[in-house]
């Protein structure tokens, strides 16, 4: 089997087993209208658009979101981008164990990572607040393993939150020694916790859907929520938790990008940039993965709808 990274235009007759991640049905135009399917089929390796022409009553039913499938098909050059057209499909084993194995993954093992936010947690000298960081971790850290940081864009794989959540540890703590104004306690609590209610906001790692909670109310009020409940019933009060709560609110940074406060701390504001670095240099890796050097990536959307270059001098 082909993986889905190593496919390219041009290339004909290629096997893949992959999930669909996404797909939706229509209708061809003409006299003789026929039903196709447009999907997005995903391995460990990335991921890729596709489409079935002439699909049966039986395939629009049976080929749904979350499905594997086994396929031989072309791919060709679609708008900037690559896409397979099927010539052949089958469905394959739909246990949810099997299912993780199409899946990408963090860069590093969840395991390995909770093991080394544990050591950023312990670092937070503040009685109150290492107290309730670590209770909300450790009450939350089966999902923190190996949920994903989002449904699509950035960081959307198996144990993607514990590497955002990772990654932006590791840059704050060059921020704190760059900057010794900023309060490492505060920091390093702000970011451990500030998408801990993505653990209720995303249904998990396999094919990630939003959950009625994520609808309805968003993983910064989830967050916001937890916080306050924990504090309550470990008696933890006074302006720690004020400030903590405060920089949950404000890690989106803008009110139209969803957070109801701005940041009005020295760490709310450092919080909101490095979380906008981490999810910007994760979209732009992902976009630029399947790109060859010297050549642009489609538009965007959430980059402002940009194309991005990859410059050849990036090849070794």
């Amino acid at each position: 089997m082909n993986k889905i990274a190593n496919l390219k235009p041009g290339d004909d007759g290629v096997y893949i087993e992959a999930l669909i991640n996404h797909v939706v049905s229509g209708k061809t135009n003409g006299a003789h209208r026929s039903t196709y399917l447009s999907m997005t089929l995903q391995d460990d390796t990335g991921s890729i658009d596709a489409k079935l022409w002439n699909a049966t009553d039986e395939q629009v039913q049976n080929l749904v979101k979350g499905t594997v499938v086994q396929i031989k098909g072309d791919v060709i050059k679609y708008n900037e981008d690559r896409q397979m057209k099927i010539v052949k499909i089958h469905t394959g084993t739909q246990d949810d164990k099997e299912r993780i194995r199409f899946l990408k993954q963090a860069p590093l093992d969840g395991q390995f990572m909770i093991h080394e936010i544990k050591k950023f947690i312990d670092q937070i000298d503040n009685l109150k607040l290492h107290q309730l960081v670590k209770t909300l971790f450790e009450e939350n850290i089966e999902k923190l393993s190996y949920y994903p940081a989002a449904s699509k864009n950035h960081h959307e794989y198996v144990s993607g939150l514990a590497y955002h959540t990772y990654g932006m540890l590791k840059v704050a703590e060059s921020f704190c020694t760059l900057y010794p104004s900023l309060n490492k306690d505060l920091l390093y609590s702000g970011i451990t916790l500030h998408d801990l209610g993505k653990t209720v906001e995303l249904s998990g790692p396999v094919v990630p859907e939003y959950t009625l909670e994520g609808k309805l109310l968003g993983h910064i009020s989830i967050s916001n929520a937890m916080i306050k409940e924990t504090a309550n019933k470990l008696h933890i009060e006074g302006e720690e938790v004020t400030l903590l709560q405060h920089m949950i609110l404000a890690h989106h940074g803008k009110n139209e990008y969803g957070s109801p406060v701005l940041p009005q701390i020295k760490e709310a504001e450092i919080l909101y940039l490095i979380d906008n670095i981490d999810a910007r240099m994760a979209m732009m890796d992902k976009a630029l993965e399947t790109v060859e050097y010297g050549k642009f990536t489609k538009r965007v959307f959430s980059l402002e709808n940009r194309a991005l270059y990859k410059p050849k001098m990036y090849e070794k």
